[in-house]
């Protein structure tokens, strides 16, 4: 049985380092995402891991972001990550949905992602505003996707940083 969890940082953050370097490779850390998520601390509270066996088999971190002059507060999903050996069996979703749920009961305004249209997309996040965003480096815009959560009506515009301030 697969159960979708809180992350515990002290149990699960070295297996969630692991995978992220088996699935990605070291080369995640090049990344344009990866500078949102520099200097800063992700939100374990929100951040969901699949465990199965009591091993972590699956993870999507969440991370506190502003965005724009007027820094509207948001979330940046990922990476999100699932053990090869269980892909395909809805496990990445499953975590996602989860990631939303708790970002929204929190009161976060909207998410970001970076990834597959294709597959995002199916989970409620929409490519429609990705050309009023800005990176602090090279992004191509066809993977950028937002969602609203708590503000189902904000429409995210302008750079999207760290926020620091929430560590």
């Amino acid at each position: 049985m697969i159960e979708i969890l809180p992350e515990d940082p002290c149990r699960d953050a070295s297996e969630i380092e692991a995978l992220y370097d088996y699935t990605f490779g070291p080369g995640h850390f090049a990344k344009t995402a990866e500078r949102l998520r520099e200097g800063t601390s992700s939100l374990p509270d929100l951040s969901r891991v699949g465990r199965a066996n009591g091993c972590v088999i699956g993870v999507c971190r969440l991370w506190p972001l502003k965005v724009g002059s007027d820094a509207v507060g948001a979330v940046f999903f990922g990476p999100l990550a699932v053990d090869p050996a269980y892909q395909g069996e809805g496990v990445g979703q499953r975590i996602i949905h989860h990631c939303i749920a708790a970002a929204t009961e929190a009161g976060w305004p909207a998410g970001v992602i970076i990834g597959a249209r294709e597959y995002f997309e199916g989970l409620g996040f929409s490519a429609q505003h990705a050309d009023l965003l800005t990176f602090p480096g090279p992004q191509d815009v066809k993977r950028v996707l937002t969602i609203g959560l708590a503000d189902t009506n904000v429409t995210l515009r302008g750079l999207v940083r760290a926020d620091k301030a929430v560590c």
